[in-house]
Order: C-alpha cells, then structure tokens, then sequence
C-alpha cells in the first residue's frame, strides 16, 4: 500500500494554508525540509505551506507512483482551532534583504562580545519579529512608540508573557545603542511588572517519594544531584568527576550562568550515591 499524504486546507484570516498529514516517511519529510516556502508546525507537527507558494504540479510529479495524495477542507470550528495554534509569527511579512543583513550584523556583534548561545538565538528571533512586524519601516525611522505599539498590539495581544517581552525590549534595546548608535529611552517602554506567586514547597514525604521514582540509578543520582545541590540542567549535564571535590565536600560549578564559577556543598549521602553509580558505570564497561 502506498504512503498517503493528506493536503489539508485552511482558510486562515485572507490566506489559505496546506496542512501536509502524513505517517512518517523518510522521503516525505525530507522533501518538505527543503522546500524553500513550507514551515513545520510542530504544534499540528505538520509541514505548512501557502496556497499558490509551492506548485502542485511540481509535487505531483516528485511523488509519482510513490504515495496516494488526500484532500480536506477543514470546517470553520477547527479553522478558528489551527489559527490560535499557528504562532502569531507565521502571518507576519518576511525580512527584506537589507533588513536581513541586518539581523546577520547584530548576530555577528553579539557573536564578538560572546553572548551565550541561548542569548544569541532569543535576542535574534525576537528582533527579527520586531523587524518583520514593522516591514514598512526602515530600522534608522523606528521610535521608541513603534516599540511601545508593538508591546501593545503583538505581545499583549497575543498573550505573550512577561518574560519574553522583557527579552524583546532588552534585544532591541542593545541592537539600537549597538548597530544604530541610538539610544531607546527605557523610561518610556512598556516593562511588564514581574509576577510575585509564592513557591510550590513540596513536604519532605513528597520530596523522598520523588527521589525514590526512578528505578534506574543514573537517573535517581541526576534528580538527587538537581534537588540537593541546587543545579540547573545544564550545569548537571556539565559536570566531570574532576568537579567533585570530595576531600573538600564541594562541587565545582564552571562556567555557568554569566559565565561565572561557583561552588556549592557536597553531602555524604549525595557523595556515596556518585561513587555507586560511579563504580557501577565502571562495570557496565
């Protein structure tokens, strides 16, 4: 029997959509990742494309006699369902040329200033969506209202969190006294106030029956190591056994957030658990 791709279309907004439905297939899904005008939606984890932007005919032709193709028109009810789960950047405006080198010159600064990974890669995508949002505009015409109004109109309007607004206005903020030797006046940008909740403290009955969850050893030392050291991920994931100083009772924490060093205490049941699995790594070799 051979592969079935379903084109799914959906009115969305004034544009029709493709919503291309398939069991996984190597072939299928490495046609799709290379085509220029189709985006993978990894809500509906579906590859998504524009009506008229990719040419049936050329499609037909790829997969002929190697999958049956299906067609759906969606009803108005899941229409409305896929528009709230698109991301609100998939119906803005793509980046001209000149703005996209634009973009390219501000990853290369943070580059040279060695920004993380993680601060590249946010401050990067949330200036680009600054930048396609506000398509008509050059960069050198953009005011601190253009900002304020996309606060308003983007990130408020679709329910962003506080969070990521504050990472857009620190990303346009740097790229404007970086790239564009202009300065935005911070006074008057919209900064969300922090949410203040109390944190969820889990009792000492619920912490020994989650420490205790995992059967397999590597995995109760990881979430032992989280809990009573006060690692984040990556900081875990990072650790070397030249990192446990076990004649000090201290675990060396490099490179971390900010790029800074720090120690933080060792327990001996924490000690005794990271030489179990230690030895027992040992064995499985």
């Amino acid at each position: 029997m051979l592969p079935i791709i379903n084109l799914n279309r959906q009115e969305i907004g004034a544009k029709s959509y493709f919503f291309v439905q398939f069991k996984f297939s190597r072939l299928i899904y490495a046609y799709f990742q290379q085509v220029e005008n189709c985006q993978w939606d990894k809500f509906e984890k579906c590859w998504v494309f524009e009506v008229g932007k990719i040419s049936l005919e050329e499609l037909y032709s790829f997969f002929h006699e190697k999958v049956t193709f299906t067609f759906e028109q969606s009803s108005l009810a899941s229409v409305e369902l896929k528009k709230e789960r698109l991301r609100p950047c998939h119906f803005l405006a793509p980046l001209d040329s000149k703005k996209e080198d634009e973009l390219q010159q501000f990853e290369r600064y943070m580059l040279s200033k060695r920004y993380s990974k993680n601060t590249l890669k946010v401050y990067k995508e949330t200036l680009g969506i600054f930048m396609r949002y506000h398509v008509t505009k050059s960069m050198e015409e953009i005011t601190n209202e253009d900002l304020i109004a996309f606060n308003n109109d983007y990130i408020l309007k679709n329910k962003f969190s506080s969070s990521y607004q504050n990472q857009l206005v620190n990303a346009v903020k740097l790229y404007f006294s970086a790239m564009q030797q202009k300065r935005m006046n911070v006074e008057l940008i919209h900064r969300p106030r922090r949410e203040k909740v109390l944190p969820n403290v889990l009792s000492k009955e619920e912490v020994k029956r989650l420490l205790e969850a995992p059967t397999n050893l590597k995995h109760r030392t990881m979430l032992s190591l989280i809990y009573a050291c006060g690692l984040r991920r990556s900081e875990l994931l990072n650790l070397t056994k030249t990192d446990i100083l076990s004649d000090r009772m201290m675990i060396h924490i490099r490179q971390s957030k900010g790029k800074k060093d720090r120690v933080v205490p060792l327990s001996p049941f924490i000690l005794n658990t990271l030489r179990e699995y230690y030895l027992k790594s040992l064995l499985s070799d």
